[in-house]
């Protein structure tokens, strides 16, 4: 399967969650404000890696992919 093959995986009906620092949020929502370091946060990603939302809460994160009725997978 190609990069792109493998990108285009769920048609924009898959997402997943991935847990990150604040010091990371800018490279995946690159117009976010400036946040306090060291938070612990989560970010809904579509299937090829777009970036949906962000949040401070996993369950905020899961219940927005619910409302989109994006269905979540898990990534390891």
């Amino acid at each position: 399967m190609t990069n792109e093959q493998l990108a285009s995986l769920g048609g924009g009906r898959v997402a997943y969650l991935k847990a990150m620092r604040s010091e990371e949020v800018n490279r995946l929502f690159p117009t976010a404000p400036a946040l306090q370091p060291g938070l612990q946060l989560f970010a809904l990603l579509a299937a090829d890696g777009s970036p949906i939302a962000v949040t401070n809460s996993r369950d905020a994160a899961v219940a927005n992919a619910m409302q989109q009725e994006l269905e979540m997978m898990s990534v390891h």
